[in-house]
């Protein structure tokens, strides 16, 4: 190891090395107590002129991390120029890792996916490929396919109550949206999907209906109802979804609920006007094909004599007709429950979907809950007429079953609309946590970095001035 001085400076060489424990007998090394505060002396001066050396008092009982830095330097005073050589370190213990977890400040909105194109896979094609060489080389040995709860058509006990939360918090959700909605004034666009949560609408050029060349892209603003706020998707309800697969004629043989619901009666929820089959010994599958269901069951019709009022519950049906305004003193109270809510659901509809198939179209909206996905010919999407109007069917996702949709976040409900110059600087949110926001309600830390909260919003004349 050799180090060159030069005349603008010095190199520095820095060694990292790990301290373990030595003989008491070194001498060049002193043993002090575990629980010393001091942890450098002032040793003494070699023998060489300029030279000061720093011995370190380091604890034997844990290794450390020990830091040197050897160089040379030129020290200037006021008399006269001294040169000499230092040595330097730094003790770390190698336990001490302190992460500091923090929300990113700001993140990018969800991209929209093009109509004219396929979805993406959620899980990656090669795995799908490989899982599907692996089942049928098991059919082409005779070996049954390994099935677990739910896959065999068993529950799973654990997930039972997880259902149930669900199913009640969703509920709860109709009910709260349903209320808030007589307070909160929410706008939709009648030529487009747009949603826009506020006194006033935005005044941004979005619109892609059929008709927004004429109105140079602006939205044609009406008010909105709980359709337009919590997303509708149905789903058929099945009461072997084992059994039979549905056709395309026998497609009104089937009642369509919303999916959350199908999906917690198949999770365990009991409910006497959607009846589901409980099996108590598993199916047997070899490859793709069923070997042993334990037989067909006919299936029950009891919505026939069944009670209206018991079914709306957890319909959005006219849900601003059925629940009426709140008084002023509960509204922040019912907006943080109904947050609470949707919180409940989203996580709750992940949760279950780990476990139970839920199956979506990878070029329209629809989804099907079950193993696999029903024949209907329904599909009016992208090159729908190569596939006979069947169904792309696919893994579903999160979004797909329980959708958010993104509206502007408005920062001053009461203050000027929304202007499109300005838009970049605007944030986004789910229409429920817009709606319950603006009723008084806490706003969840996840949704903050969207929302883009710590963002200035610039004047109209000051917005073309910043890069």
């Amino acid at each position: 190891m050799m180090i060159f001085e030069g005349e603008f400076g010095c190199k520095v060489l820095q060694i990292e090395t790990k301290v373990k424990q030595v003989p008491t007998g070194d001498p060049m090394i002193q043993r002090p107590p575990v629980d010393s505060s001091s942890l450098w002396n002032l040793s003494y001066k070699s023998a060489c002129p300029g030279m000061e050396l720093l011995r370190p008092q380091l604890s034997t009982s844990e290794p450390h991390a020990l830091r040197l830095k050897l160089g040379c330097e030129k020290i200037y005073n006021d008399r006269s120029m001294l040169s000499g050589s230092f040595l330097c370190a730094s003790q770390k213990p190698r336990g001490d890792k302190t992460v500091n977890k923090r929300l990113p400040q700001n993140v990018d909105f969800p991209s929209v996916l093009p109509k004219k194109k396929k979805k993406p896979y959620p899980i990656p094609i090669k795995e799908i490929k490989q899982a599907a060489r692996e089942d049928k080389k098991l059919a082409q040995m005779g070996i049954e396919k390994p099935l677990e709860p739910p896959k065999n058509g068993l529950l799973v006990p654990d997930l039972i109550p997880v259902a149930y939360e669900v199913f009640d918090a969703w509920k709860l959700l109709i009910r709260g949206l349903g209320q808030l909605l007589h307070i909160i004034p929410v706008h939709g666009c009648s030529e487009c999907s747009e949603v826009h949560v506020g006194h006033s609408a935005h005044h941004i050029q979005s619109c892609l209906g059929p008709t927004s060349a004429q109105r140079h892209s602006f939205h044609a603003w009406v008010k909105a109802s709980i359709n337009d706020v919590l997303i509708p998707v149905e789903s058929y309800h099945l009461y072997d979804p084992f059994g039979r697969r549905i056709k395309h004629e026998t497609r009104f043989d089937y009642d369509r609920i919303p999916a959350v619901v199908e999906l917690c009666i198949q999770a365990g929820v009991e409910i006497p006007e959607y009846p589901s089959r409980r099996r108590t010994t598993p199916i047997r599958m070899l490859g793709k094909r069923v070997i042993d269901r334990g037989g067909y069951v006919e299936e029950p019709k009891p919505w026939c004599t069944a009670d209206p009022s018991a079914l709306i519950e957890f319909d959005t049906y006219q849900a601003c007709d059925r629940f009426p305004p709140p008084p002023m003193s509960d509204i922040s109270r019912i907006a943080q429950e109904t947050i609470n809510a949707y919180e409940t659901v989203r996580k709750g509809v992940r949760t279950l979907m780990k476990k139970y198939s839920v199956k979506a179209c990878g070029y329209c909206s629809e989804v099907h809950v079950g193993p696999w996905g029903h024949n209907a010919k329904l599909c009016g999407a992208f090159k729908h007429q190569w596939r006979d109007g069947k169904h792309g069917w696919q893994d579903a996702t999160v979004e797909e079953v329980f959708p958010p949709n993104y509206v502007w976040h408005v920062r001053y409900p009461a203050g000027p609309p929304l202007s499109g110059a300005l838009k970049r600087f605007y944030g986004k949110a789910p229409v429920v946590v817009e709606v319950c926001m603006q009723a008084g309600a806490e706003i969840p830390d996840e949704y903050k970095p969207m929302m883009r909260l710590d963002v200035v919003i610039p004047g109209a004349d000051e917005a073309k001035l910043i890069a």
